[in-house]
């Protein structure tokens, strides 16, 4: 099980007992407003995608890290973070991030303090080479997230998606393991 720490976070692998902090983040509406692709209707859809995560764990060839973000005082959700691994490479794994965290987080640093987290975790132990990322355009946080981080932006897609009634832009981001390290 691969458990992270921070100062105010624990950042660890899913359970079986998580099912209801699973299902609670993927089914919040407002939470999964940007990530309809991923958003749960039910606990069953929730079990599922639960279950998927659980069992990629053991795997020797893991393509899913995602992690569960807890207050490290309270054991309170916080939200998810993770990636998906798309591709190895000999000078290492390509992969997918996203994040998501409770509303009541929102603009308090914690998602800041999880991705720091992460991307050591990623280049320094898991032999990442390259993260790729992206949001709507009109997902300022999001997107100064990835600017904070040093993520370069590699392009901008006008009207690429249909959500919420209308077409949205979409902006693609990404870092590579030297771009961190330097």
């Amino acid at each position: 099980m691969i458990k992270l720490f921070t100062n105010r976070l624990i950042i660890r692998d899913y359970t079986a007992h998580d099912l209801l902090n699973n299902h609670e983040l993927l089914s919040d509406n407002t939470i999964m407003y940007y990530l309809q692709d991923i958003k749960t209707n039910n606990i069953e859809e929730s079990q599922e995608n639960l279950t998927e995560i659980i069992n990629d764990q053991s795997l020797t060839d893991r393509k899913l890290f995602f992690f569960l973000i807890e207050d490290k005082n309270t054991n309170e959700l916080i939200g998810s973070i993770g990636y998906t691994v798309s591709n190895y490479t000999p000078y290492g794994k390509f992969v997918h991030l996203g994040y998501f965290i409770k509303q009541e987080y929102w603009n308090k640093g914690y998602t800041s303090e999880a991705l720091k987290r992460l991307l050591e975790f990623a280049f320094e132990e898991n032999d990442v080479y390259r993260i790729h990322t992206g949001c709507f355009k009109e997902n300022v946080y999001s997107e100064r997230i990835m600017e904070k981080f040093g993520f370069t932006k590699e392009a901008e897609f006008k009207e690429y998606e249909f959500h919420d009634g209308k077409m949205k832009d979409r902006v693609e981001y990404r870092l590579l393991k030297h771009e961190y390290l330097e």
